[in-house]
């Protein structure tokens, strides 16, 4: 199961780092990210040391802040600390708060404004490729 796991996971960050390396910007206002910590994977999951990192950022959304639609070059965690963010997936919204978690596989669009009158501040935990640079946050890809 978790050789399967690896797999998928590694064809999904080779077929998005490439098609990512092309694409253009996402739409964004009243955002700001800073990277908190980084760090090429090593240890017992010899599959993935070296091709990957962990990285941690912090983005915070001003009153009014979003980032349009958009996928993740690969897959992470997020962990709200302040204020709260409206997220629209598939066509349905939700809000989460200080002390909620979500999950955002990479592949799936996702839309986040600040609709309140307080920033919010997400923790984003997220997996890239070793070689990656900059922002996680890539166009939608189009379908034909």
């Amino acid at each position: 199961m978790n050789r399967l796991l690896l797999s998928g996971l590694i064809a999904m960050f080779c077929i998005t780092n490439s098609f990512a390396q092309e694409a253009g910007k996402v739409e964004r206002k009243g955002t700001a990210a800073k990277v908190k910590h980084e760090e090429v994977v090593s240890g017992y999951l010899t599959n993935l040391n070296g091709k990957y990192k962990l990285r941690v950022s912090e983005n915070t959304f001003q009153p009014g802040g979003y980032v349009g639609d958009h996928h993740h070059v690969g897959p992470g965690i997020r962990v709200v600390t302040a204020g709260e963010l409206t997220l629209v997936q598939a066509g349905n919204s939700r809000v989460v708060k200080a002390g909620d978690t979500f999950y955002e596989a990479g592949d799936v669009s996702i839309a986040v404004h600040n609709k309140g009158k307080v920033p919010a501040v997400i923790l984003n935990f997220e997996v890239l490729a070793a070689d990656w640079k900059g922002s996680s946050n890539i166009p939608v890809k189009s379908k034909k």
